[in-house]
């Protein structure tokens, strides 16, 4: 199995309601993606870091294997979802993917 995390940081200048929609869209549109994607096991989006935490948003996945991780980043309704809801609200993108 693969995990992907993903880190993101929105931009400044999205705050109040606006930040708000921004994170209930990302999640719901991200989360979606579970059953759609070949190999993408589970996908949980955290949008309620502590006062402590320096990101705003982290994406939690497990996928079958390193090839599905590779048809996750291509699938159509992946990049999508990342092309509408998430690279034009965030500045900061951190990823990690490890096999556990």
């Amino acid at each position: 199995m693969v995990k992907h995390v993903i880190l993101w940081k929105l931009k400044e200048e999205i705050t109040g309601d606006a930040k708000e929609k921004v994170l209930r869209e990302m999640k719901e549109q991200l989360e979606a993606l579970v059953g759609k994607v070949p190999g993408l096991l589970r996908l949980e989006i955290v949008t309620t870091p502590l006062a402590s935490s320096n990101a705003d948003v982290m994406l939690d996945s497990d996928l079958e294997s390193e090839e599905a991780l590779k048809g996750y980043q291509s699938h159509p309704d992946h990049v999508a979802a990342a092309n509408s809801y998430v690279r034009p609200f965030t500045e900061v993108r951190l990823c990690m993917d490890y096999e556990a």
